[in-house]
């Protein structure tokens, strides 16, 4: 609620004087409160509550996640204030870095505790792969640090560190955690077909490659960009596996005794996932990569399928699936109209995109995009407001 909030406030600015607010400090809140204090904060949650589920022997003592999950919770509500209130000043520097390191204490007690369960489920290696991820992903913050910190910034070497900081974050951290969820939801064993364990492999190591898709726009050797050409390639082929293995044969039982707003929910997941997968496989052509990453709607609608139309609205239906959030005919109104505004968001961003190659001005663009942006925040605030624990 609080990112749809600033993403508001954004788009207000935009059309309006408000000018006790900073637009760049803005995003910058915008975006380290949802990456810190929504998705990571969530998903160390239900990281937590996995290790809680297959801790049949009491081996392992959850207590001491509240202190890690307190200390992200306080670094990201300082950042959430403090960007708004200084940009890159002293104390948003600090926290951002000390939630750095929060994470990688997570990590730490997570893949030890790991250890002490005795389960089949495959979940735990998607768990381990997602944190490493998340780990390496902070190398990319630490080069833009570096670069601030001695004044020697070049255009290049600045966007590829943050496109490898987004990258390993949503397409490694967010993405392998959340299929995690998702297959030790499903029950899937290391006994399960071998399709489960080879799609691992696959797609961890495409995903590494696949961060090259995000620098397509520089003069890459022929070699690696036949290498990224590729890793897109096999995420393409081993999603319709996955998907026609998990949700039409294997789980269909699982899937069709679902409540409708679940079924809509998944359904509208991985048509989303689906298209961000043929989107990374069509950026492997030059001409589109060029343009796709020369014009900023386009960059924000991809972040913005993959944050809002994949992870946040399957960490709901994971949560929603899972009774720890009790649901009512309320709530699910505000979450269809959440998916809608989605929709709307990525087709208005997608226009104004399309119509920038030409650099034509579409008239009230902005008009519409804070009309989406209130229905986004409206909805999410409805959910929030007649969400009850289950």
């Amino acid at each position: 609620m609080l990112v749809a909030l600033l993403g508001l406030l954004m788009r207000y600015k935009i059309l309006f004087e408000f000018p006790l607010l900073d637009q760049k400090s803005v995003q910058h809140s915008h975006s380290h409160f949802a990456f810190a204090g929504w998705v990571t904060h969530t998903l160390m949650t239900l990281l937590i509550a996995f290790l809680q589920k297959h801790n049949t022997l009491n081996k392992i003592a959850l207590k001491k996640y509240n202190l890690i999950l307190i200390g992200n919770l306080i670094c990201s509500y300082v950042m959430l204030i403090s960007f708004i209130m200084q940009g890159y000043g002293a104390i948003s520097i600090t926290f951002s870095t000390l939630s750095i390191f929060v994470s990688y204490w997570f990590a730490y007690v997570f893949f030890k505790d790991c250890k002490q369960l005795e389960t089949t489920s495959v979940a735990t290696k998607w768990f381990k792969a997602a944190l490493f991820f998340n780990v390496i992903s902070s190398l990319g913050t630490f080069a833009l640090a570096y670069m601030m910190a001695t004044k020697n910034i070049h255009q290049n070497e600045y966007l590829a560190s943050i496109y490898y900081y987004l990258h390993f974050q949503y397409n490694g951290w967010f993405f392998f955690a959340c299929m995690g969820l998702l297959l030790d939801y499903l029950k899937v064993t290391i006994y399960s077909k071998r399709i489960y364990s080879q799609s691992f492999v696959l797609l961890f190591w495409s995903c590494i490659a696949g961060y090259f898709l995000s620098t397509l726009w520089l003069d890459l050797p022929l070699l690696i960009y036949i290498l990224t050409a590729i890793s897109a390639i096999v995420q393409v082929v081993v999603w319709y596996l996955l998907f026609k293995t998990t949700i039409f044969k294997e789980n269909k039982s699982i899937f069709v005794n679902l409540p409708n707003y679940l079924k809509y929910l998944i359904l509208f997941i991985s048509f989303a996932l689906s298209a961000k997968f043929l989107l990374q496989l069509g950026s492997t052509v030059p001409a589109i990569s060029k343009l796709a990453f020369g014009f900023r709607p386009i960059i924000i609608a991809y972040l913005h399928l993959i944050l809002l139309a994949i992870i946040s609205l399957f960490l709901l239906f994971y949560i929603y699936v899972n009774d720890f959030i009790a649901v009512n005919k309320k709530t699910v109104l505000g979450l269809v109209l959440f998916s809608i505004g989605v929709v709307l968001n990525e087709v208005v961003l997608g226009i104004q995109g399309v119509a920038s190659f030409s650099y034509t001005l579409i008239p009230f663009i902005n008009e519409a995009l804070f009309g989406i942006a209130i229905l986004l925040f409206a909805s999410i605030l409805w959910t929030t407001f007649f969400t009850k624990k289950g």
